[in-house]
């Protein structure tokens, strides 16, 4: 297979979800040596997997490294050019899917160590710390406003031309601000992809006692990134970032 955008977005993505749902799981999981690291631990993790996301998926073709469907429709929303929206997030779907299998054979003996089916849920997708569906979709529409932004500052031309292969690494610290700040309330899915496609993966894979999936819940982690890249895409086509 050749390099191409939609295999950089699919890689991408993959690496992204086998880090970024790979730190959860070590964090939360029973028996890992990271088990109850906390907070820091994940926020941080998640950074990382979003740097090393974005490398992977130029590496593998994609020169936009969205690696989130709401970063696609924000920057859609932005240029007026929607021509990549299926094809992209079409990858970044498949690509959180195959990443939250990783996950599951990565950790494989600690699915049944660990007694909570709710925990086990958390290492795929996101869950409110209350649940509040008004607030929780406000939560994820503002961090993910913030997501949006935040990328069209760091690639402002405004500020002049990052050093090559700089932009990845402010990308990650943008990630780990919003994970810090804004991440308490819902777990800061701020990308469908990234919360729908382990979901998903969950509700297919044979994991003990794994309880439900909570799909009463799935549509905020959707609704509100793509709410949220819209108002930001419309800012950033307004004031021409």
């Amino acid at each position: 297979m050749q390099l191409s955008p939609f295999l950089g977005e699919l890689v991408g993505t993959m690496v992204l979800i086998l880090l970024g749902d790979g730190v959860v799981a070590n964090v939360v999981l029973k028996r890992t040596k990271g088990e109850s690291s906390g907070w820091i631990v994940i926020t941080t993790g998640w950074a990382f997997a979003v740097t090393m996301g974005i490398f992977v998926a130029k590496a593998f073709g994609s020169i936009d490294a969205h690696l989130n469907p709401a970063v696609t429709v924000g920057f859609a929303v932005a240029t007026g050019d929607y021509s990549n929206l299926v094809s992209y997030i079409s990858a970044q779907l498949i690509g959180a899917f195959l990443g939250a299998i990783l996950v599951w054979l990565h950790y494989l003996p600690h699915w049944a160590a660990t007694s909570e089916p709710g925990t086990k849920l958390a290492v795929f997708a996101t869950d409110p710390a209350i649940r509040h569906f008004p607030g929780n979709v406000i939560s994820e529409t503002i961090g993910t406003l913030a997501l949006i932004i935040g990328v069209a500052g760091i690639s402002s031309k405004s500020l002049g031309t990052l050093a090559v292969g700089f932009g990845p690494y402010l990308v990650g610290v943008l990630v780990w601000s919003i994970g810090l700040s804004l991440g308490g309330t819902t777990g800061y899915a701020i990308n469908p992809a990234r919360d729908l496609g382990p979901r998903i993966a969950h509700a297919m894979l044979p994991i003990p006692g794994k309880g439900s999936s909570d799909w009463g819940y799935a549509w905020v982690p959707i609704v509100g990134p793509v709410v949220g890249a819209i108002l930001g895409g419309l800012l950033i086509r307004w004031y021409a970032l």
